[in-house]
């Protein structure tokens, strides 16, 4: 059986262009997701998942250098894409991120793999109850459940954002992981804006030489310096 992390990523954001090409540290925020991707237990390839527009052509040596293998697909499409993408790396179990979120933690992907695989869940996710800060989402379903959506998504979203189908169906079975801290969820360490830069590049700069930059080592960051959270405090996260 095949697990595999599908990375979408286009650099035509407009609130933050080309945000994915953004460095921190001594990687670009692309490669730092796919860094992180590859470092989950279970898992068995890495793809990146990126529009088959000519803009995007500059994803694909960034994404190849830092370890993954490149699909392309329509950039609208986001539910084709991923089928695509999961069919090209023979998938049987898909986990899907999102290239803005470069504090992924490797640990609590790993846990939601685990999780899925413990309740024989068609989905699940650690945000259908949040409780992670927003930037740590995640999300594992089965191949099946992933091309019954694509015959099955009619929504224009759900084309566009690959998993409202899966959330909503009634038929499917669904687990949600949760940290034990609902607070966290107030949290916001994704990158949309300059200020959410300005934040994560902090983040990096304040973590301890050799700190693999999970969950509790970004909190320690903060709990040392709750300054660093206010840097981009004035975006909130959706929902609230």
């Amino acid at each position: 059986m095949t697990t595999a992390i599908l990375v979408q990523a286009r650099t035509g954001s407009t609130r933050l262009p080309g945000k994915v090409l953004q460095s921190i540290g001594s990687r670009t925020v692309f490669e730092e997701v796919i860094g992180r991707c590859l470092r989950v237990r279970g898992v068995d390839v890495v793809a990146a998942s990126i529009p088959d527009l000519e803009r995007d052509d500059i994803l694909v040596p960034v994404a190849e250098r830092a370890g993954a293998v490149v699909t392309r697909g329509s950039e609208v499409d986001v539910l084709a894409r991923y089928v695509k993408s999961a069919r090209l790396v023979n998938a049987d179990i898909v986990v899907r991120i999102t290239s803005d979120c470069p504090l992924i933690d490797p640990e609590v992907v790993g846990a939601l793999l685990e999780l899925r695989a413990r309740e024989s869940a068609d989905y699940a996710s650690n945000a259908l109850e949040s409780s992670y800060p927003i930037g740590l989402d995640c999300e594992a379903f089965t191949m099946d459940a992933l091309l019954e959506s694509e015959r099955k998504a009619t929504k224009e979203s759900e084309h566009e954002h690959v998993t409202p189908w899966l959330i909503n169906a009634p038929h499917l079975k669904r687990a949600n992981l949760h940290s034990g801290d609902p607070s966290l969820a107030k949290l916001r360490w994704v990158l949309d804006y300059p200020e959410d830069l300005e934040f994560i590049r902090a983040v990096f700069a304040a973590l301890p030489a050799g700190s693999r930059g999970l969950m509790a080592d970004v909190l320690d960051v903060l709990r040392r310096d709750p300054s660093i959270a206010g840097l981009n405090a004035m975006h909130g996260v959706p929902g609230t």
